[in-house]
């Protein structure tokens, strides 16, 4: 007898083949644009961008049309990413990228130390490493963004990587947030983030063995990454600081000059609807100590918000490196940078 079982019902349908859709991508298929993307840090938009102006595309496509980057293609992009983060401009990038596509060496930046190429931000005649800034913050692309920071600090030391880098380019995306109306706010927003952050990370406490500078936005003012900037550089200058940050009221204010006795007042204001003349020279004829021996604070005010108003008595730094050079003289310290 046969043991075979016997089939008594229609035969079973076998299973359908997958959609192409749905099928999953091997590893020898190479990356989508959009993984590449979020692997580099950029949007797809830049990524077909670059393919369509430069040539920096994968070397071949599934079914024709769709892009697959090999691991070759990953490298062009890392290098192409890398390059432009340091402020070489894109087609520049494009040749040195694809000519280092193979090779094991690490890519070089042209030396040129500024550039006017072209570019989404109005920045001029800047440092190349401040247009490299620039492209990382509206590429959105924070990684390489801290790296710049990070960089310009070492490199430069505090005051230039403020001066000709973070500040031009803050400066920047304001001017270009303000011509086009709600965009590029997410740019700034970030840039502002990432600055701040580079310089609390370089900030080194200072023990307050003599009496401290005091750091102060005036009422309603909220701009503080100048005043972080300088409370770094102080710091760097091991002269003791107390940051007091944005909109810090009058009242406030003048308690903590009292209590504080602090040797200098730096009072910042970004605009003339927010300068305070009235609270400045009330600071500057705070008196504290014992009678005959009294003391009162240097005042110092820093921002284009005091333009044109009456300073008598005070001092009007024209920026980092003036106030920072007002500040270590009448401490008698030596400025490192």
């Amino acid at each position: 007898m046969d043991d075979k079982p016997v089939r008594t019902g229609p035969d079973p349908e076998p299973d359908p083949e997958p959609l192409p859709s749905e099928r999953p991508a091997s590893a020898d298929a190479g990356l989508t644009t959009g993984a590449l993307a979020r692997r580099l840090g950029v949007s797809p938009t830049t990524l077909r961008s670059w393919d369509r102006r430069y040539g920096i595309g994968p070397a071949a496509r599934a079914d024709g049309r769709h892009r697959r980057w090999a691991p070759d293609d990953v490298a062009v992009l890392e290098t192409m990413c890398r390059l432009t983060a340091s402020g070489v401009p894109p087609a520049e990038a494009a040749r040195a990228a694809r000519g280092r596509a193979h090779e094991n060496t690490p890519p070089v930046a042209p030396t040129a130390p500024r550039s006017r190429a072209a570019g989404p931000l109005p920045l001029g005649d800047v440092r190349q490493e401040c247009r490299g800034l620039a492209r990382a913050a509206v590429r959105l692309d924070a990684p390489a963004v801290a790296r710049q920071l990070d960089r310009a600090i070492t490199e430069f030391g505090l005051t230039v990587a403020w001066q000709d880098v973070m500040a031009p380019a803050l400066h920047a995306v304001g001017r270009k947030w303000a011509s086009s109306g709600d965009r590029y706010v997410e740019v700034e927003h970030l840039l502002s983030w990432h600055v701040s952050t580079a310089l609390r990370h370089h900030t080194a406490p200072v023990g307050a063995s003599v009496a401290p500078v005091l750091l102060a936005c005036v009422p309603d003012e909220q701009h503080t990454l100048p005043l972080e900037a300088l409370n770094a550089s102080l710091a760097r200058n091991a002269i003791p600081t107390r940051m007091f940050g944005a909109a810090v009221p009058a009242d406030a204010l003048g308690a903590a000059v009292r209590r504080l006795g602090p040797a200098a007042v730096v009072l910042w204001a970004q605009s003339r609807a927010t300068a305070a003349p009235q609270l400045a020279r009330h600071i500057a004829a705070t008196a504290w100590g014992v009678r005959g021996a009294r003391a009162q604070p240097l005042v110092l005010l820093g921002g284009p918000g005091w333009s044109g108003r009456p300073t008598r008595g005070m001092v009007r730094p024209t920026g980092l490196a003036d106030a920072l050079a007002t500040l270590t003289a009448a401490y008698g310290t030596d400025q490192p940078g």
